[in-house]
């Protein structure tokens, strides 16, 4: 037997055990969610007079959905002089001029709205935030980004939580207003379902911490200040500023009955621009509050979740691992046995790959509990998007993890909600990158390893493996096929670079 096989072996063995690692966290949600999914948060009391609220929309370059966001906005049942309306505009294109009619057009029926047009997009949108504050009359922040539509009754059935003072921030479960438009929206919609209605859920009402997901949520001003404020030296600066406030002692609601709307990608390089900001920016902020989580006092179930969730990301790394031992592994194991191989694999592969059916058929059954089934054949593909996404999203986390300077891309929106609007003719320019070429090696490489596992007669190991080639295939071709002239994605303009501050 060749010296390395053993390696190969253990190396390819700590690397499942790694997933099924986070995979047994994903049963651990689940398990959460059905205990107190029934804990339904109530008021403490009711208002006897509404609050002023704020209500921030940060944007930048979205002309295709800034008329939509005014209009839903000035639809909110909620009385009109308790609302102060901050459009905070970082754009550089003619945006500009449709949010300042925009703001004309809501003052001249009466709303208290302001345009806030920043030339300097020190912080993006943190530093938009932080801007508007400044001005902010009202003591509860409403904030929504510029793809949102938030329901009419959103701001009745939210605000008067915050008759306790100890409540810091309440976040709502965002809605999609375009689920069904293509295959890609309704495996986003899966994915986010997952975190929204499990995980937010879960932790939340078993008393562990959790986070804003930067819009369809309202901040208590002097939460945000005694935080320490909008802080700029991550890309998710909600998920920085949650833990901060979090750890000073603050309480956050999150209402998973309450739903707000809003657009999915449509595009994959739409949703990779997402995902590697997401993936990036919550590396970073893992560097920078993670020792003082476990330096709190705070009881030990919370820092384990805190820490479960902040290093969640670091999976993508395994499973790039994964990649490069799964043909050695099948080509040079080591002889143990038949018995001890499926002792030994079967609990990984439960724990890495049936937890992460379960846990997204759950949020489906919990969601659409009369539909919930016509979401099955989805799964293999959320599994294969999940593999394809690995190597922009572990490109993500080696960057957080080295302080690397990237371009900060924000993710285009096209005001799609139905499936017969065509959005390949906006002015958006399709990304420039290597990664779609390197997932497609892998696409190729791994087709290569199915096909030789199927002719070797190990059919199981075709099958199990078969995802792999599929999910690098669909993330790459999908975004070279946007490179074509006919192509159309993310304007060169708003590849502005950010700066990383070492955390």
């Amino acid at each position: 037997m060749d010296w390395s096989s053993p390696l190969w072996y253990a190396s390819y063995i700590v690397v499942l055990i790694g997933l099924a690692g986070y995979g047994s966290h994903r049963l651990t949600i689940v398990a959460l969610y059905l205990m107190h999914s029934r804990k339904h948060p109530k008021p403490k009391e009711l208002f006897k007079d509404l609050p002023l609220v704020t209500i921030q929309l940060p944007v930048f370059n979205e002309m295709h959905v800034v008329d939509r966001l005014l209009e839903s906005v000035a639809a909110l049942d909620y009385p009109q002089d308790k609302m102060q309306i901050q459009l905070l505009d970082d754009s550089t294109d003619e945006t500009v001029e449709i949010c300042r009619t925009g703001i004309e057009r809501l003052k001249s029926r009466g709303f208290d709205a302001e345009h806030i047009h920043r030339t300097d997009r020190t912080g993006y949108k943190a530093g938009a935030l932080e801007n508007g504050t400044h001005f902010a009359k009202g003591e509860f922040l409403l904030i929504l980004d510029a793809d949102f539509v938030p329901n009419p009754d959103m701001l009745q059935k939210t605000i008067h939580f915050f008759t306790d003072e100890k409540i810091g921030m309440l976040q709502t479960r965002w809605g999609h207003l375009n689920r069904t438009f293509n295959v890609l929206t309704r495996i986003q919609a899966m994915f986010l379902d997952g975190h929204l209605e499990l995980e937010q859920t879960a932790r939340n009402r078993s008393g562990r911490f959790f986070t804003f997901n930067g819009t369809g949520g309202i901040w208590r001003k002097s939460c945000i200040a005694d935080a320490g404020g909008w802080e700029h030296d991550t890309l998710t600066e909600d998920m920085d500023l949650s833990y901060r406030a979090q750890l000073k002692g603050w309480r956050f609601i999150f209402l998973n009955d309450v739903e707000t709307p809003a657009e999915l990608p449509v595009d994959m390089d739409g949703f990779k621009s997402q995902q590697h900001r997401w993936t990036k920016g919550s590396i970073q902020v893992c560097k920078k509050v993670l020792p003082a989580i476990w330096k709190s006092n705070v009881p030990l179930f919370v820092k384990m979740e805190a820490t479960a969730h902040l290093t969640s990301n670091f999976a993508y790394l395994l499973l790039i691992c994964l990649c490069f031992l799964i043909y050695p592994n099948q080509q040079a194991q080591p002889d143990f046995g038949k018995f001890t191989y499926y002792i030994i694999n079967i609990p990984i592969f439960f724990f890495a790959s049936v937890s992460v059916i379960l846990f997204y058929l759950v949020s489906q059954k919990a969601l659409r509990p009369k539909s919930w089934w016509k979401e099955i054949p989805y799964l293999p593909l959320l599994l294969a998007l999940g593999i394809g996404m690995s190597i922009s999203n572990a490109k993500a986390v080696i960057e957080a993890l080295f302080n690397h300077q990237s371009a900060f891309v924000r993710t285009p929106k096209y005001g799609i909600e139905g499936k017969r609007q065509d959005w390949k003719k906006s002015s958006y320019k399709a990304m420039k990158t290597l990664t779609p070429f390197v997932e497609l090696l892998f696409g190729f490489f791994f087709l290569f390893v199915v096909i030789e596992a199927a002719m070797s007669g190990r059919w199981s190991s075709a099958i199990l493996l078969l995802p792999f080639p599929v999910g690098f295939f669909y993330t790459s071709l999908s975004s070279l096929a946007r490179m074509l002239p006919a192509g159309s994605s993310t304007p060169p303009e708003t590849n502005v670079t950010h700066k990383d501050i070492n955390t």
